[in-house]
């Protein structure tokens, strides 16, 4: 199926996204992570290509090759503002979400502004529970900016090393991963200005905290339709916080697929996209 590579303003910002499928089928919404962008699902965008479903998968300010407006306030409030206004801008009345790392924050911000609109959701190591936070986790999100030696560490997750620490990590086989992506990640982490915002966002990570009741308040009270699949070795995100979805929709499918770290979708594509597509299948 084909890709098409577009770009739509938003509030004076050129969002750069992918799309494929049919026009007038129904929307799963693809919310990349850190430090990647939307061309972390160009695999998974051919793997589902079967279903008739539209994907979008648009890259957040700071990220890939959406440009943002000089004096843009780096803030997952803001990337969610920007997310928010895309969807206005493409018209998507009613979709499915696929929440990958800070694509929780992001999607689940939505979710509980915009409940009517969402038909699913599908979490891959994207944390909405205190038990998802490991102990590395806590510690990072604790950073303070004004702490002499915060800042260098911080900007330590953004070189060459940061970047494969996150990838290789918790993987029980690193040549499944491909040297590509984590070479695109890099580049555009070094872009002018890109080391800034990512900091920005880093330093305000602890404030998604505070909404964690919210958003478990709305699973609990929308029962959306939820798929889990979770890497087992994710430095970041322990299975816990997969299992805790339980809590709130205790009909959700959960996997927690041994030998994935972080970007589980990188070496276990062949396992996480036949549960989407069947996930897909059983949506409104």
């Amino acid at each position: 199926m084909a890709i098409h590579h577009r770009t739509v303003e938003v509030a004076g910002a050129s969002v750069a996204y992918r799309e494929s499928g049919p026009p007038d089928a129904p929307v799963l919404l693809l919310l990349h992570g850190f430090p990647t962008a939307s061309h972390q699902f160009t695999r998974l965008m051919d793997a589902l290509a079967g279903t008739p479903y539209r994907l979008i998968a648009p890259d957040y300010p700071g990220f890939g090759r959406t440009t943002a407006p000089d004096g843009f306030t780096y803030t997952f409030d803001r990337l969610a503002d920007i997310v928010e206004g895309f969807t206005d801008a493409l018209g998507l009345e009613r979709f499915a979400l696929y929440a990958f790392d800070f694509g929780a924050p992001v999607g689940l911000r939505l979710a509980t502004r915009r409940p009517e609109r969402i038909t699913g959701l599908v979490v891959q190591n994207g944390n909405a529970y205190d038990e998802g936070l490991s102990d590395a986790a806590r510690e990072f999100a604790g950073l303070a900016r004004d702490v002499p030696g915060n800042e260098e560490r911080v900007r330590g997750l953004f070189t060459e090393e940061g970047t494969r620490f996150q990838y290789e990590t918790g993987v029980a086989d690193p040549s499944l991963l491909s040297p590509d992506t984590q070479t695109l990640d890099v580049h555009y982490l070094g872009l002018p200005g890109r080391a800034d915002a990512q900091a920005d966002l880093a330093f305000d990570y602890a404030s998604n905290f505070a909404h964690y009741p919210r958003w478990q308040a709305w699973l609990r009270t929308a029962r959306p339709p939820v798929l889990v699949v979770w890497g087992a070795g994710d430095p970041f995100f322990t299975p816990a916080g997969a299992r805790a979805y339980l809590r709130d929709v205790p009909d959700a499918e959960v996997h927690v697929l041994e030998g994935a770290g972080h970007f589980a979708l990188e070496t276990h594509l062949d396992v996480i996209a036949p549960l989407i597509a069947g996930f897909l299948t059983k949506l409104p």
